[in-house]
């Protein structure tokens, strides 16, 4: 019912080469982080490369700084801490886990009430992963990323044309991508809840795909006299408010997440927030970009019935 912005008679195609070349930067950038990731030199975190997490409750605040004293101290300078805003909670990760006579979370434990005697704590949590089922959920990660994208593939191919679904799985492949090279190009962790945020990601970028190719395949039913550059183009310049608005509203509620929903959600709320952006821009110009280069400047669909509600924009 609400328009962002009125009629607008953008020639977004017409950018595709510029936009090619940053998502071919973007891809670049995706595949050297699995590069990093099956190398094992990418940071990873206890759920792939194993380790110890402990969630430590104190009964008086513990200032960073001397927690990060203590960790070393104690022999764990790698020691990843966070303090959560408003508790006195600490969480602890140590990655590889020490020896099965010696669990880690014991040691950091013993550490803590040797170095705080007069600051008792509680155990809130204890989290320990082992190399071998770290290996395991890799593997297991990886899967679903490809079968997911073979999903889309194959639900994009039944309601439009074998051709539209190897596109949208293309351009939600070159989200996922650019998601993650950028993740941990700033420095962020690769963990179980990287992968949560990707797929979620996946999602959102093929909603909006869906709507900018039920819409193209509406105008090539109605104007038959146009290119199928300016079909396309007419077709995203149709919608473009309607995904302005979904990405508007969406990335309300996720940046409150970013800066206000705590240290636990923080990375997880970041990737949304990297991912909604780059799958706005690939609905935009990607998605559509690759079915025009693929089928031409000329085409008709297959099958132009309509198998599904008319998108709004």
């Amino acid at each position: 019912m609400l328009e962002l912005i009125g009629k607008t008679h953008i020639d977004f195609l017409g950018r595709r080469k510029i936009a090619f070349t940053i998502s071919g930067l973007l891809v670049l950038l995706g595949l050297a982080t699995l590069v990093q990731i099956g190398l094992g030199k990418a940071n990873l975190g206890i759920d792939f490369e194993g380790g110890t997490s402990v969630q430590l409750d104190f009964e008086h605040p513990v200032l960073m700084e001397e927690a990060r004293r203590i960790m070393v101290s104690g022999g764990f300078p790698d020691a990843d801490i966070q303090e959560f805003t408003g508790t006195n909670k600490l969480l602890i990760r140590v990655k590889r886990a020490g020896s099965i006579e010696e669990k880690a979370s014991a040691k950091l434990r013993a550490i803590f009430r040797d170095a705080l005697p007069d600051n008792p704590f509680v155990v809130d949590s204890v989290t320990e992963v082992g190399p071998s089922i770290g290996d395991r959920l890799q593997k297991d990660a990886i899967l679903a990323v490809f079968l997911s994208m073979l999903g889309i593939m194959a639900y994009i191919a039944m309601r439009f044309e074998f051709r539209f679904g190897v596109a949208a799985a293309i351009a939600t492949f070159h989200d996922v991508l650019a998601v993650l090279g950028l993740f941990v190009l700033v420095g962020k962790e690769v963990n179980l809840l990287l992968i949560t945020s990707l797929l979620t990601v996946a999602g959102y970028s093929l909603n909006d795909t869906v709507v900018v190719y039920d819409r193209i395949r509406e105008n090539l039913r109605r104007r038959h006299k146009e290119s199928l550059e300016q079909v396309i183009n007419n077709a995203v310049n149709q919608v473009l408010s309607r995904t302005l608005i979904t990405s508007g509203t969406t990335l309300l509620v996720v940046v409150a997440l970013t800066f206000w929903g705590g240290e636990v959600l923080h990375d997880f709320a970041l990737a949304l927030l990297i991912g909604i952006v780059i799958g706005t821009y690939s609905s935009i110009y990607v998605a559509s970009a690759i079915v025009l280069v693929w089928r031409g400047k000329a085409g008709k669909i297959v099958n132009p019935e309509p198998d599904a509600e008319e998108a709004t924009p």
